[in-house]
């Protein structure tokens, strides 16, 4: 067997291990793969992946990096501003913290940016679309574009938003509350159904039509088509009004996490998310309610769970 082609079978045999949920066996193809070529950025990004959901966050952040090497262009713009912040003393410099991968990813990774400012840092938010904007915006931080060749003008360095915990060597994540907003009066339940038809898990994440519609029945639709909302500023606002957050893996519910609010995370047996760890508990949302398929494809389990935590909180005084 060739160099090339032993690298390649013992990535393959990581991944097939890792989607099986073999997961020492996997670490252990991976390391293989490694030792042969310890630059290859597949199976650093899948070693990386297997020890975030194990918590194993020291060892996960230096190789989640290579995620610019495997993930498209579109979830990790190029940038072409000079200066890459390397995590060194940031007092009084312009740090643009560019926007990557999903929106529900910028919420999630947005709580180390208080972190980021406690160190002296004048943080710019660089977006690649405006869903973000008003809201980073009410919460005192200024943004941008990225502009033509990556260029975002008049920063002194630049960093991305899933390299913070790297940059900042915050091993554990922090508390996920970061957003401050008054909470409005009203309760009430509001249910996220589906998200991205274009998130490569989506097929299981999202709940096919007669499901969505039967956990829309619990609550109020959060999705902006039912509200009419047209940013995360709008949907926060009602969000701030609601006793509970019900929905599947998807930005909604990261938006909840960041305001504090309860929720219940509806999760699939298969393709399950590094962020929610074994299911059961997230170190990302510690106050979470996870409810997992027991069998996959099949979400009777998660949505009767689900419907009787609406009728405990519910029935519950406020």
């Amino acid at each position: 067997m060739s160099g090339y082609d032993a690298v390649e079978a013992a990535f393959r045999r990581g991944r097939a291990g890792h989607l099986a949920g073999r997961l020492a066996e996997a670490e252990a193809a991976y390391l293989e793969c490694l030792a042969l070529e310890p630059a290859n950025p597949a199976a650093r990004y899948g070693l990386s992946i297997l020890l975030l959901a194990a918590g194993r966050y020291a060892e996960a952040w230096p190789l989640y990096e290579s995620r610019r090497q495997v993930l498209p262009r579109a979830a990790i713009p190029p940038i072409s501003t000079p200066v890459e912040w390397s995590g060194d003393n940031p007092r009084g410099r312009r740090i643009a913290v560019v926007a990557e991968q999903g929106l529900g990813d910028q919420i999630m990774f947005a709580r180390y940016l208080p972190a980021l400012v406690a160190r002296g840092a004048n943080v710019v938010i660089a977006l690649g679309m405006g869903n973000l904007k008003t809201l980073f915006e009410h919460q005192g931080f200024e943004t941008t574009g990225i502009y033509r060749g990556g260029e975002i003008p008049g920063v002194d360095a630049w960093t991305y938003f899933g390299s913070l915990p790297f940059r900042l060597a915050m091993d554990a994540p922090p508390a996920p509350e970061f957003l401050e907003l008054p909470m409005a009066p009203g309760g009430g339940v509001g249910v996220i159904a589906t998200g991205n038809p274009l998130h490569p898990n989506d097929a299981n994440r999202s709940l096919p039509p007669p499901l969505a519609d039967r956990l829309r029945s619990l609550g109020r639709d959060l999705s902006p088509s039912a509200t009419g909302a047209a940013d995360f500023m709008d949907t926060a606002r009602i969000v701030a009004g609601l006793d509970l957050v019900v929905g599947v893996d998807t930005s909604v519910v990261h938006l909840a996490g960041a305001m504090g609010k309860p929720c219940c995370v509806l999760l699939p047996r298969e393709g399950l998310d590094w962020r929610w760890n074994d299911g059961v508990r997230s170190d990302w949302y510690p106050k979470f309610k996870l409810l997992r398929q027991a069998t996959a494809g099949d979400w009777n389990l998660p949505l009767r769970q689900v419907a009787e935590a609406v009728a405990e909180r519910k029935g519950s005084p406020r």
